[in-house]
């Protein structure tokens, strides 16, 4: 599938919309609420909220209490040096080809073994399709040859512009129906899922 950008036709994964396909969504299009979630793949607090609310937050979208769309950034490729993020990104966008399941279990698993910020591990496309090959039937050979050849780096690009031009200034960030969501905690850690739930409840009932 391809999509208009402003540098013009964009190679684009399964699973996205928005202008130029930079929107990743997960879950049910029809979902009365949206969850828009902020996350750059080498940001250490994003790897804390996933792993504390990544799965919480797909399974209530699985129920169909709101559904996902993820923005991702790479701004800790120019401030940490390197192109991780860009990679991991373009990888991400691979395994939606494979579905949403493969795409969430991959994201998971990114963070859960996430390099230190200041070295950039999934820049290495070995690193990636390893990691790849321990998500149940995402390392088809599709896969494996648009993670080896780059095939989703200039739509990485695309997202990493949007989410530029989106007005979120730090990851991680989310916002239900556009009003911000705590996922952090004063210790620097994600929230528990009862405070998740609780705002939203908040804002939704």
């Amino acid at each position: 599938m391809t999509s208009d950008t402003p540098g013009g036709a964009t190679t684009v994964p399964a699973h996205t919309s928005g202008p130029g396909n930079t929107v990743v969504r997960y879950g049910d299009d029809d979902a009365a609420h949206v969850l828009g979630v902020y996350l750059d793949p080498r940001c250490p607090y994003c790897k804390r909220m996933e792993n504390g609310l990544g799965t919480v937050i797909r399974e209530a979208a699985d129920a169909g209490r709101f559904r996902v769309e993820y923005h991702f950034a790479t701004f800790l490729d120019d401030a940490a040096g390197g192109s991780g993020s860009l990679h991991a990104l373009a990888a991400l966008g691979a395994a939606l080809d494979e579905g949403s399941e493969p795409f969430a279990l991959y994201l998971r698993l990114l963070y859960a073994e996430q390099p230190p910020e200041e070295e950039d591990g999934f820049a290495d496309g070995e690193t990636l399709l390893r990691l790849a090959g321990e998500v149940p039937g995402l390392a088809t050979e599709a896969f494996v040859r648009k993670v080896s050849g780059g095939v989703y780096l200039p739509w990485a690009r695309a997202v990493s512009a949007a989410f530029g031009r989106g007005g979120v200034e730090a990851t991680p960030t989310v916002l239900a129906d556009g009003e911000p969501v705590a996922v952090i905690g004063p210790g620097g850690y994600a929230v528990t899922a009862e405070a998740f739930f609780a705002q939203l409840a908040e804002r939704w009932e």
